[in-house]
């Protein structure tokens, strides 16, 4: 697997410089703690040849230092005098025999120096000052420390990070490998998925039952998602199946009745013609009515589907009661409103309650009472929006069927499509609520289009 490489590759690599990163300290480390001892050697040397008796000369006060001077196991140290002289500490036989360090005893450095070097077969840190009296350099002060230890050290530490290294690198890649293989083999059958229900086979899931990670919420969301376009493109199916139902009825009759007024000669007939194009263009107008009401369903389905803006619910309600009235000769009331500002789509949901308020009007007789009823649940804080009319009812039984396309239970006129009910709950439910019908305290039904708390903006305000 490429991507398995790739990130064994990237591991390899971190890991390599991380493990050098720390070796490259611990032998910094380490020099720089033996280069501060040697440091400290020579400046117990300067002081003692400072402190050294009136009249005693560098030679003596040198010889005198070196042989009382307690060393670090592994440190020694020469120094070159005037005379020539060179005097050293024992254990720096190797050290004095060393090429470089002879040339530094003959011809003093004009600073002092560090240097990493290899004496014998020995690693060691080297320290090398010009001994000076007064302004003139007059010989060369010589410290060195065995390494050995610290390097035997560092080579251990190396193989131990090497160790973990690969520990965590064999880690790392199984378990790359596993989420990868895990990760790549849902996505495989995502891809398969996909590929089958682009042939049309539109059942088809992943029903991923593995561990509830990451990669099985992926597969979840994704049935979730198959489950969303099965349901819509299933009701885009029934829509044009009730699309071409509803609209063959129409184009039937208008057809059959320009056919018989051919066949019959009633084209010479005014009053047969005029009622027969009167008839037609009745037919016409319901057709125009329908499409508009299926074209507005199909839209609730697009997700631009709600324009909203701040509405204030109860100059909302006031026009909508005032437009109302023209519907039909009804006892209109509009109930307390609750001040509360929604947010919403002012076009659609005054769209929707006109419907209902139509719908109330056709269930009942002049004189009945049609009313607004806006409140706020106290169980759920949502926002209620009601029609009720004392007219009928729908029976409880037929209640949810009222709620699908074309259905018309216990409707008193015929000139109706069967979609109101249905265009109202397509906008409850684009703006997040629900559409329930209930029996009202005036004796017929109660259509309530319930609207989340969260659209408004003072949930709890419930005055009048």
């Amino acid at each position: 697997m490429r991507l398995a490489g790739f990130h064994a590759l990237v591991l390899v690599t971190v890991l390599g410089v991380v493990v050098a990163a720390l070796v490259h300290q611990f032998t910094a480390s380490y020099q720089s703690v033996a280069a501060q001892g040697l440091a400290g050697e020579l400046r117990a040397y300067v002081a003692a040849v400072d402190r050294a008796q009136p009249g005693t000369n560098l030679v003596a006060a040198s010889v005198a230092y070196l042989q009382v001077r307690s060393l670090p196991a592994g440190t020694s140290l020469v120094v070159a005098l005037p005379g020539p002289r060179v005097l050293a500490t024992p254990g720096a036989t190797a050290l004095r025999r060393d090429a470089q360090v002879q040339r530094w005893l003959s011809s003093p450095p004009p600073t002092s120096l560090v240097r990493s070097v290899t004496v014998g077969a020995a690693p060691e840190e080297l320290l090398v000052a010009p001994i000076r009296v007064g302004a003139a350099t007059v010989g060369t002060f010589v410290a060195a420390t065995d390494l050995s230890a610290q390097q035997a050290q560092g080579q251990r530490v190396r193989l131990l990070s090497l160790a973990e290294g690969m520990v965590a690198l064999v880690a790392g890649v199984l378990s790359s490998y596993l989420l990868l293989r895990r990760l790549l083999r849902t996505v495989g059958r995502i891809t398969t998925t996909a590929e089958e229900i682009g042939r049309g086979e539109l059942d088809r899931r992943l029903g991923d039952e593995g561990p509830d990670d990451e990669v099985g919420q992926l597969a979840v969301t994704f049935d979730h998602m198959l489950d969303r376009l099965d349901g819509a493109m299933s009701a885009q199916r029934r829509l044009l199946s009730d699309v071409s139902h509803q609209l063959r009825t129409p184009l039937t009759v208008a057809r059959g009745h320009l056919e018989v007024l051919r066949r019959t000669g009633g084209l010479a007939d005014e009053v047969a013609a005029g009622e027969t194009v009167d008839l037609v263009v009745d037919e016409l107008d319901h057709m125009r009515a329908l499409v508009e009401h299926l074209l507005l369903l199909g839209r609730a389905m697009e997700p631009d589907f709600l324009a909203t803006e701040p509405v204030d619910l109860r100059s909302f309600l006031g026009d909508l009661h005032a437009a109302a009235e023209v519907l039909g000769p009804r006892q209109w009331q509009l109930a307390p409103v609750p001040d509360v500002v929604l947010r919403a789509d002012a076009a659609k949901l005054r769209g929707a309650l006109l419907n209902l308020a139509e719908n109330a009007v056709h269930a009942t007789a002049p004189g009945d009472i049609v009313a607004f009823v806006a409140t706020v649940e106290v169980r759920t804080g949502w926002l209620s929006l009601a029609v009720e009319d004392s007219g009928p009812g729908i029976p409880p039984a037929r209640r949810q069927e009222a709620l699908a396309r074309f259905a018309r239970p216990g409707a008193s006129d015929e000139g109706g499509s069967g979609l109101g009910l249905a265009i109202v709950k397509a906008v409850a439910e684009a703006h997040g609520g629900e559409v329930r019908i209930e029996g009202s305290p005036l004796g017929g039904a109660r259509v309530v289009m319930a609207l989340p708390a969260e659209l408004m903006a003072d949930p709890a305000g419930s005055g009048a």
